[in-house]
């Protein structure tokens, strides 16, 4: 085990380096740049920038320069002083941008996982030892629809209702009177009367999908002959259930740790969007609208750094779990 972690470290170097080269490459692909998209930004609202001035624009910001050269300055700069640069759309540092948005991010994120996971299992495994009951019927029917309907959509219909029946402010996770205000008890509550919408539209698409694994997991494993050993034995249904053939189905959701740990970072994007959420979502989506090739690259770096990753842990906590997954 400790020589295979060893390997996939080694080999997360080289990875890394190659997928910030290719992401480097591809934000840039399509025609034009920054600069390009910014004159396009000031005709819209009305105005222009002139072609010298266009030129001009490109030569401060080292746009003229080979694109190796542009790569090297920036992974360099990343490597060696821990700078991932300076956003051109922003006018400030990548770092700044990035992290003012992190703890919201991450605070929604882990929670609709962790909600996801609440109802998921539980419900997944009723559905398998209660097969084809009313209930089973009922969680099958909320598995579809909620695999069915769009995020974007749901989230549109809560914050309609939210807005109609319960005269809550909807948009953002704070009303504006509290939007720069220190943090107090009504801070924290206005904070909760706009949050349960986005952890109920994150919850219910994951959920709905995992409670189908997990019952399907489970229909597989109970039938297996150490199940009804086990119960043979004069065990209770509840430590059969979940002492065997639970720890085995629980597989599929310890390997979605490698993309679901760089998903804590970048949260739902569309979801972020219709909400009008601040965190690092909708922050990614303009920097690649405006091809900000620092921003956008600093993104989908830590998010292959926390795939990477993620995915180490996946395999060790599979081999951890379940003793019939071994690594030389």
């Amino acid at each position: 085990m400790v020589a295979f972690i060893l390997r996939r470290a080694l080999l997360a170097i080289p990875t890394l380096i190659f997928i910030s080269f290719i992401s480097f490459v591809i934000i840039q692909l399509p025609p034009g740049d920054y600069v390009s998209a910014y004159a396009a930004e000031l005709r819209r609202m009305g105005d222009y920038i002139s072609p010298l001035q266009e030129a001009a624009m490109r030569e401060q910001l080292g746009l003229n320069d080979p694109m190796l050269v542009q790569y090297w300055r920036w992974i360099s700069a990343i490597v060696l002083r821990g700078d991932f640069g300076y956003s051109l759309d922003w006018n400030a540092p990548v770092s700044n941008l990035i992290w003012d948005r992190l703890g919201l991010t991450l605070m929604i994120s882990s929670a609709s996982l962790v909600i996801t996971w609440l109802i998921a299992i539980p419900v997944g495994v009723y559905s398998a030892t209660r097969q084809y009951s009313f209930l089973d019927y009922l969680f099958t029917v909320f598995g579809f629809l909620g695999k069915g309907v769009p995020d974007f959509l749901l989230a549109l219909v809560l914050m309609w209702l939210s807005f109609s029946y319960l005269n809550l402010n909807v948009g953002g996770l704070f009303s504006p009177e509290f939007q720069n205000a220190p943090w107090t008890l009504a801070k924290v509550w206005d904070l909760a009367t706009h949050l349960w919408i986005p952890l109920v539209v994150l919850a219910t698409g994951g959920a709905a999908g995992l409670i189908r694994v997990m019952r399907a997991n489970m229909l597989d494993e109970l039938g297996k002959p150490y199940v009804e050993t086990a119960y043979a034995q004069g065990l209770s249904e509840g430590k059969v259930v979940w002492g065997y053939p639970v720890r085995v189905a629980l597989n599929p959701f310890i390997s979605t740790v490698g993309w679901a740990l760089p998903a804590l970072f970048s949260g739902d994007i569309i979801v972020a969007v219709v909400l009008n959420l601040p965190t690092t979502g909708p922050l990614l989506l303009q920097a690649l609208k405006m091809q900000d090739m620092y921003l956008a690259g600093s993104f989908i770096l830590i998010l292959s750094v926390f795939t990477v990753i993620g995915t180490l842990i996946s395999d060790i906590l599979l081999a951890w779990f379940d003793p019939r997954i071994r690594y030389a």
